[in-house]
């Protein structure tokens, strides 16, 4: 699968890890209830719609995963901004983040959230994937590594140092 750019093998590889990202969904629904409205399905579908408007080449399936989970997150960000959009009064969607390491008190807006890792990007790309990976996709510190194709002391020193500043950036005080 290694550099599939044409969309009859964009759609062979969205075929095969479809489960993948099928189950990633579910655990983020399920980890975020009141979020969001979609379903895990239909989240699936728009990330792989957004996906295939783009023309890119992924380097092999852990790229193509890691894409489609930015893809997914950007997705649900936008939902939760038509949705703040639509309600009187600055109405947000919160979450916590209990139960994946992280626990941010009384729960937090998705958009900070979303503004929180991005600003955590800029700080560090690789500790940034990290959180995606862990916390909103649910992927263990031994699939994350394996996805990142770093080691798994690396991950858990990356995840603890950027656990750390999130709950900085998201309970200042």
């Amino acid at each position: 699968m290694s550099g599939f750019s044409t969309s009859q093998a964009r759609d062979a590889a969205f075929s095969e890890i479809y489960r993948t990202l099928r189950s990633m969904a579910d655990a983020y629904m399920r980890r975020f209830p009141n979020a969001i409205t979609l379903q895990a399905t239909a989240l699936v579908h728009e990330a792989y719609l957004k996906l295939a408007r783009e023309s890119r080449t992924f380097a092999d399936p852990d790229h193509f995963v890691r894409t489609a989970a930015m893809a997914m997150r950007q997705i649900l960000v936008d939902h939760a901004r038509a949705r703040h959009s639509q309600k009187r009064g600055g109405g947000s969607e919160q979450i916590t983040l209990d139960g994946n390491d992280l626990a941010v008190p009384g729960g937090v807006d998705v958009l900070v959230i979303h503004d929180a890792l991005l600003r955590l990007q800029a700080w560090d790309a690789r500790q940034s994937q990290i959180v995606e990976l862990r916390c909103f996709m649910g992927l263990s510190v031994a699939e994350t590594a394996r996805n990142l194709h770093i080691s798994e002391a690396t991950v858990k020193r990356d995840w603890a140092m950027a656990r750390a500043w999130l709950e900085r950036e998201l309970n200042p005080k």
